[in-house]
């Protein structure tokens, strides 16, 4: 009930301005998945999974540096829709906002693709594959592994994104332990790395849903075919929905267990408060 009746500071508000997350999108596809073509088509000369796992953070915490300021630092519809549900982006935002970002990661996966071109060609021998030692279709989206079942891998979205949203609320909570002002992003870019590290196994941990649909509808356009979409047992749809599941229960958690239990702000913080330097104005 506190989570959506109680005045919201105006740190948390997005700022009132057109400007969309495309640009953060499209810089974080071409930067992550960058570092996913380098790791596979260098057959592991150039990369790993550290590599990608620290590549896809610090693109993150890039993409919000550079645009952050515009468009309130929204690179995920899962976050986007949990501050809809929790006051502090209008609900209005919310469908021009996932546009944008799906347009966004779709560019970047193409920026990559056009980058790779020769790369790719080279790898498999000019084919496009999905599964197989030369697939290539996961260094733009997720795929499961193979014991994965679909169950076990919307639990794992769900639960995956579900620490992201907690962790994120609690970086950018004015009356929490804060990060010092103007290195929230790189808290979300160590975020990033401990959550690939410990829960990347099952499927890539997406916990985004532009981020994993958008190059998936690059690489059924550029000519990996429809497949992309049956593969893994109709995986496509699971890191699109449970992401947005988990990121919601994840905010939810954090307000009533933590939020709501702040202590009233002492006299003299109140501007402290309101000029904390939050994710929508990052």
């Amino acid at each position: 009930m506190y989570a959506f009746s109680c005045t919201i500071p105006a740190a948390w508000l997005l700022p009132d301005k057109h400007c969309t997350p495309l640009n953060e999108l499209l810089l974080f596809l071409a930067l992550g998945c960058g570092c996913v073509a380098q790791a596979v088509l260098s057959r592991g000369a150039h990369g790993g999974p550290m590599t990608v796992s620290v590549g896809f953070a610090m693109a993150v915490t890039i993409a919000v540096y550079v645009s952050g300021g515009i468009s309130g630092g929204h690179i995920n519809p899962a976050v986007s829709l949990a501050m809809c549900v929790t006051g502090r982006l209008k609900w209005t935002k919310l469908p021009i906002y996932i546009l944008a970002q799906l347009l966004g990661a779709f560019v970047g996966a193409a920026a990559v693709f056009g980058i790779y071109y020769d790369a790719f060609m080279e790898y498999s021998n000019g084919t496009l594959e999905i599964t197989g030692p030369n697939a290539t279709a996961h260094i733009f989206a997720t795929y499961p592994a193979p014991y994965l079942s679909l169950i076990n891998g919307f639990a794992d979205q769900v639960m995956s994104t579900a620490v992201l949203l907690l962790a994120i609320f609690a970086i950018f909570d004015p009356r929490n332990n804060r990060v010092p002002k103007g290195l929230e992003p790189i808290a979300v870019g160590l975020l990033i790395i401990v959550l690939t590290c410990s829960l990347g196994m099952n499927s890539g941990c997406a916990m985004n849903p532009a981020r994993d649909l958008g190059p998936r509808l690059f690489t059924a356009i550029a000519g990996w075919g429809m497949e992309v979409f049956t593969a893994g047992n109709n995986w496509w749809w699971v890191p699109i929905v449970a992401p947005m599941l988990g990121g919601v229960l994840g905010a939810i958690t954090y307000i009533i267990f933590i939020e709501i239990h702040h202590s009233d702000t002492h006299p003299g913080e109140e501007n402290d408060v309101y000029d904390k330097y939050e994710l929508t104005n990052m």
